[in-house]
């Protein structure tokens, strides 16, 4: 597998302020849905534009969240972007890490007349039953990615080797988690299937975890992962390497890493298939740097899987 990186740009919204913390990345229309979880706003870039959309109300008063600030424990940690439908129709699904209890919070996302719609709602139960599907403390749970296949999320829990927690998946239908976030069905009744792991292996004696996720038409699946130096779910650390994983199932079938752009290790944290090209699998990568200051890079990258 060789991965090749097109192009770098810095994320900011239309009124010069950084995007920050980019952790998911979906369609949305004509452009792009970018999580941030460090924040109750989500970035659209469309056309030109990059726009703020409320995909949660302020908590405590807080819109933006930051060690910092001391207002890290108080963030909803959107961590998940994908892709969904609700009545027939595209929507986005955003879900919280569950990492914390404040954040096992899903958000769905549609347009109407060109206009973003957000409803928002609490998935406890369903956070519960992926934590005892995966068979790991509810400390130990730290849901980072999502990729679609068919009418199934197959969801990735990021896992810390530091911890003696390899990277997991579990599957949970579309269908259902939509109609939990409408309040159709109480999210204790969505099915959590198939647990997975993946042995990913480590980088400098630091292990690498997955961040994201996306489907191949052939049914493989290419993840994000991350060599993270951090000792639980919540904390950051440093990162001495990202790579890309290709998998069959839950073989890995190969890994390479992510080239660095101007000797910076870019922490890719949400993956969007943008086409298949020659061969190449053309993606959307977007970074979150774990710095408040520092604005989202967004990364064009072909990757031959053949």
């Amino acid at each position: 597998m060789r991965i090749h990186v097109d192009d770098v740009r810095a994320l900011h919204f239309d009124d010069g302020t950084p995007v920050t913390a980019a952790s998911g990345i979906a369609p949305l229309g004509v452009g792009w849905l970018v999580a941030q979880d460090d924040a109750t706003f989500a970035a659209w870039l469309h056309g030109d534009h990059v726009t703020p959309v409320r995909v949660l109300p302020p908590v405590e008063g807080f819109d933006r969240f930051s060690e910092a600030a001391g207002t890290k424990r108080l963030k909803p940690d959107l961590e998940v972007a994908c892709p969904a439908e609700v009545d027939g129709e595209p929507a986005v699904v955003l879900l919280g890490s569950g990492s914390t209890a404040r954040r096992m919070r899903g958000v769905l996302v549609r347009l109407e007349d060109g206009e973003p719609v957000v409803q928002h709602g609490g998935l406890e139960p369903l956070y519960e039953l992926v934590a005892h599907r995966l068979g790991l403390p509810m400390d130990h749970l730290n849901l980072e990615g999502a990729s679609r296949h068919g009418d199934t999320v197959r969801w990735f829990n990021r896992g810390n080797l530091a911890a003696g927690v390899s990277s997991g998946s579990v599957d949970v239908p579309v269908a259902g988690l939509v109609a939990a976030l409408l309040g159709r069905a109480p999210a204790s009744s969505v099915p959590v299937a198939e647990p997975r792991v993946y042995e990913l292996g480590a980088v400098e004696g630091v292990g690498l975890a997955v961040t994201d996720a996306i489907a191949l038409r052939d049914g493989r699946v290419l993840l994000s992962a991350a060599a993270e130096d951090s000792p639980n779910a919540v904390d950051d650390g440093p990162v001495v390497a990202t790579a890309l994983a290709l998998l069959d199932g839950d073989e890995v079938l190969d890994l390479a890493p992510i080239p660095e752009v101007g000797g910076h290790v870019h922490k890719v944290e949400g993956l969007a298939l943008r086409g298949l090209r020659d061969g190449e699998v053309h993606l959307l990568a977007v970074v979150d740097d774990d710095d408040p200051e520092t604005p989202s890079a967004c990364i064009e990258v072909r990757v031959d899987v053949t």
